[in-house]
């Protein structure tokens, strides 16, 4: 039986495949547990408040769903999938939205566009990790002109990014929301953003890049921008080989789309960060100066959506086997 058979009855007739959410309290688990509402073709279980902490109780209801998906902290990650690891071949498959395995060898990570074989690893893999909201960003406009040769894998990359508050937990947007936070900051200035792993591995970067983040007063939406000097590139590129590379990429995907090249000079050149809330959605785009040869790459999306659960239930769907939706 295929892995896209699971929830299919012996006698024929196919019922719904079971998904249970471990850990729904933080913004992506209720971003989830909302997506899936509306989700006609899949049925949710759920354990009671009591026993989720109950490994017992976890494990007697893993044994009865096709996938679970953690919404966990890091380490309580790990133990759930150590539980399912001690589960052999009634452990369910795995879906992880935590950072604990974004870069393990054996998980496939959850960027179906990453590359052309990417969503077919997803649907074949017993255990997928969830990507990082900025990485998905990053990732998205790097690994293409890395692949294609534009971009050496060791160049001095640099990532500039924004977020609205809801990307950094119930104690940032408690302060946000309260008053008490600055209407916008700089953080990850000590180089060891939890993200940075996963932004270079699938980047393929063999040099680490600065990656500086910031955080300001609105909800959720988020800006992802790579600079270049484009003499500094092999062969000295125009920003037009940049976009081609990256239209080539995503041609034909449902949810990245590489929008118009960006060089009039005309025009002011501005980009806000919240126009794809609510969606699956992810913009790329080229912004360039021929004149100055230079060129900014920008990613837009939902840091709750295509960042994290929207992205989530779009990995789902690939590892039971249902169609795009």
């Amino acid at each position: 039986m295929s892995l896209s058979e699971t929830h299919q009855k012996t006698a024929g007739a196919v019922k719904k495949p079971t998904v249970f959410v471990d850990g729904g309290s933080g913004t992506t688990g209720l971003g989830i547990a909302e997506r899936l509402r509306l989700q006609n073709d899949i049925a949710v279980k759920t354990i009671a408040d009591d026993k989720r902490k109950d490994p017992a109780a976890k494990k007697a209801l893993m044994e009865e769903v096709d996938l679970v998906i953690l919404c966990l902290p890091d380490d309580a990650a790990k133990e759930t999938v150590a539980l399912i690891d001690s589960m052999g071949p009634k452990g369910p498959r795995v879906l992880d939205a935590s950072t604990a395995h974004r870069v393990a060898p054996d998980w496939a990570y959850g960027f179906p566009e990453l590359a052309p074989d990417q969503a077919d690893k997803i649907r074949n893999a017993k255990k997928v990790s969830n990507p990082g909201c900025y990485p998905t960003g990053a990732v998205a406009l790097l690994r293409p002109l890395v692949d294609a040769g534009l971009l050496p894998a060791d160049y001095p990359v640099t990532i500039n990014a924004v977020s609205g508050y809801s990307g950094g937990g119930k104690s940032m947007i408690e302060s946000f929301e309260s008053g008490a936070a600055p209407s916008f900051e700089l953080y990850g200035l000590g180089f060891e953003h939890k993200h940075l792993p996963e932004t270079q591995l699938y980047s393929k970067l063999t040099r680490r890049p600065i990656f500086v983040p910031s955080v300001a007063d609105f909800r959720q939406g988020m800006l992802v921008s790579v600079p270049l000097h484009l003499d500094t590139l092999p062969g000295k590129p125009s920003a037009a080989d940049l976009h081609a590379a990256l239209a080539r990429r995503y041609a034909g995907s449902t949810y990245v789309s590489v929008m118009p090249m960006q060089n009039d000079a005309s025009k002011s050149g501005k980009l806000e960060p919240e126009a794809l809330n609510e969606t699956n959605r992810l913009e790329l785009y080229v912004f360039a100066s021929e004149k100055h040869r230079q060129a900014v790459l920008v990613a837009r999306l939902d840091n709750l959506g295509k960042g994290a659960s929207g992205a989530a239930v779009q990995n789902m769907r690939l590892m039971l086997g249902l169609p795009d939706k």
